[in-house]
């Protein structure tokens, strides 16, 4: 039995006039965790205009290597030198998929969940059937899906799911108005 990924998401709020060493300092910490064994990939992601906390997302392949990896005394010397560039850390791991929506209680509808990763996938699956299609038109379905797939699924969890979760930030994390009893709805139906 395979164990699911695992992802490790950390917010830190940038320490007045620390924007440039927080930035060497975030990059100093992905290249560490790239000697790890299990480490998939990970990612900065800035704060909206008129907010100072980044989300780093670190990806390993099980509980296991990312244990390794948090419990390091390079990890622990790298937090330690960037100790004074912020403040207030809050941290927390996911499996799966789910990890790119959030925190437990905090994630939208699974609904939203899967437009938003549908929104992702459509453009770039036919971007990609449109150019390699022709090429991949005489191999029977099996290898065909395959390349498909092995192609694809590295681009949709590290690149176009983060971007499109990110570009629908308002809308996944959005909650519909509902009017108080009595009160006429402003809402369409």
């Amino acid at each position: 039995m395979s164990t699911p990924p695992v992802t490790l998401m950390v917010a830190r709020r940038v320490a007045n006039g620390r924007f440039q060493d927080l930035m060497t300092w975030l990059r100093e910490g992905e290249q560490l965790a790239t000697d790890f064994p299990g480490y998939l990939g990970s990612g900065v992601l800035a704060p909206p205009p008129g907010d100072d906390e980044f989300q780093i997302i670190f990806r390993f392949a099980d509980e296991r290597t990312l244990h390794a990896w948090e419990h390091s005394a390079s990890r622990s010397a790298w937090l330690g030198r960037g100790s004074e560039l912020f403040a207030h850390p809050t941290e927390h791991r996911v499996s799966g998929i789910e990890g790119w929506f959030g925190a437990v209680g905090q994630r939208p509808p699974r609904w939203k969940q899967a437009v938003a990763i549908w929104l992702a996938f459509f453009p770039v699956s036919l971007l990609f059937n449109f150019v390699l299609g022709p090429l991949l038109s005489e191999m029977a379905l099996l290898p065909r899906v395959f390349i498909s797939t092995l192609c694809l699924t590295p681009l949709m969890v590290y690149f176009f799911i983060p971007l499109s979760t990110r570009l629908l930030a308002n809308w996944l994390n959005s909650t519909p108005v509902r009017p108080l009893r009595g009160e006429p709805s402003t809402q369409n139906p």
